[in-house]
């Protein structure tokens, strides 16, 4: 067996490999096909747990989030396929671990090849070895590169970009940055494709930065989710824009709720309470929910009605805090029509005895009313709301979402807990 060293090279005699890890700490050993260029074709050549299997590769996960092994057969690897790329993942970062090492075998058994990795620290991803063609035949390389954005930087690096910022956005804000160890992860993110995990640790980055800067990392609060189905919705349910904005509020249920769930209701003038949103079921539950008519999960859709009342399920909302002394943050999207100032009004003033924020969206162009005067709302103990409005939110971008939906949060945190109305949220 030949001990490598970073960037050292030798000859594969074998087509026919396997690949362990030895690391120590729950990961991920994944595959990349790569091109000459160095990058993936599509989505399709990060061969991984969720998905197994790929020409000449394929994963045999391991028990009880042990990496497992990976199977190569290089003769079946695509032509223009330039190397398979052999890939470790962790939720926490390597410098915390003694060093993994990676061991090549033919399938006799015979160890051919070992590299241990010992110069890795802030690392949450990194590329091992590499299979590489060298004037016919194949060749491995010790690779050894690490990447401190996990997935999300190693899927941008070899051509799959999952940024949704557009031009003239001004990008992220990088004034404080998240380290490995205040980005949580949550149940389900495991099943995730290669994309959706990468697109949504970019976006837990963005909430952990906001809550390091609002100096409230760690804290923990259940997430209600209230979205508007009436008639006026319907161009925003269509369009999917609900439904992206579902998946836009996963990240900030993982930063802040103990187990990474969504509380959520649909309300017109009546409400539904719905089954809660999961990292892993989100889209299912998009696919089955987020309707303005007809029959779904059990639910007749008419009943909830089309037109708007929010007292009713703000009501419902009241009666669940009376149950919990925990940091509740409702995140509540809306097109408008709140008729019922008055009511509301003392619904609010009740509501700020109790452990809640309420943050109030607005959704395309309409006239808000009531929540334009929220920040100014008298006697209240504390200041349990706020509210702000977008035309377009699909060209708002995740740090400029993220910063809106959290900036009040930290400070009524601090004023709750003062006013002795919820407990200790760490």
């Amino acid at each position: 067996m030949t001990q490598l060293t970073r960037g050292q090279n030798g000859p594969l005699a074998h087509t026919e490999l396997l690949v362990s890890v030895e690391v120590a700490a729950a990961a991920e050993l994944a595959a990349m096909l790569v091109t000459e260029r160095g990058v993936m074709r599509s989505d399709a050549d990060f061969v991984s747990c969720n998905q197994p299997a790929g020409p000449g590769v394929r994963v045999r996960p391991g028990p009880g989030g042990q990496p497992g092994e990976l199977s190569v057969s290089l003769s079946a690897v695509p032509a223009d396929i330039a190397q398979v790329r052999v890939v470790i993942a962790l939720d926490t970062i390597f410098g915390a671990l003694p060093a993994p090492s990676t061991t090549v075998t033919d399938i006799a058994g015979t160890c051919l090849y070992e590299y241990r990795m010992a110069d890795l620290g802030r690392e949450k991803a990194v590329v091992a070895v590499e299979f590489y063609r060298r004037s016919g035949s194949w060749k491995i390389r010790a690779v050894g590169q690490g990447y401190a954005g996990g997935l999300a930087e190693l899927v941008t690096d070899h051509g799959i970009d999952v940024r949704e910022e557009r031009p003239g956005s001004g990008g992220p804000d990088q004034t404080f940055p998240a380290s490995a160890a205040e980005i949580r992860t949550a149940r389900g993110e495991e099943t995730l494709s290669l994309e959706k995990r990468a697109k949504l640790d970019l976006r837990k980055r963005e909430v952990a930065k906001v809550l390091v800067g609002k100096g409230v990392c760690g804290v923990r609060a259940r997430i209600v989710l209230v979205l508007d189905k009436t008639g006026s919705m319907r161009r925003l349910y269509s369009a999917g824009t609900v439904r992206r904005v579902v998946e836009r509020m996963i990240p900030i249920a993982i930063q802040l709720d103990d187990d990474g769930r969504i509380e959520p209701y649909l309300y017109a003038a009546d409400y539904a309470r719905l089954p809660d949103i999961t990292v892993d079921g989100a889209d299912a539950w998009s696919a089955e929910y987020l309707h303005l008519r007809g029959h779904h999960g059990g639910i007749d859709y008419a009943e909830i009605g089309g037109s708007n009342n929010e007292l009713p399920v703000m009501r419902e909302i009241i009666a669940s805090l009376n149950r919990h002394r925990q940091p509740t943050l409702v995140l509540f999207f809306t097109d408008g029509g709140f008729r019922e100032k008055a009511k509301i009004t003392a619904l609010m003033r009740e509501a700020s005895a109790l452990p809640a924020f309420w943050q109030f969206i607005g959704l395309g162009h309409a006239d808000y009313g009531l929540l334009h005067t929220l920040d100014t709302m008298t006697g209240r103990r504390v200041d349990n709301a706020g509210f702000f409005s977008v035309d377009d939110i699909d060209t708002v971008t995740d740090a400029d979402l993220y910063n809106r939906l959290l900036g009040e949060f930290p400070g009524w945190l601090s004023a709750a807990e003062s006013a002795g109305i919820c407990r200790g949220a760490a």
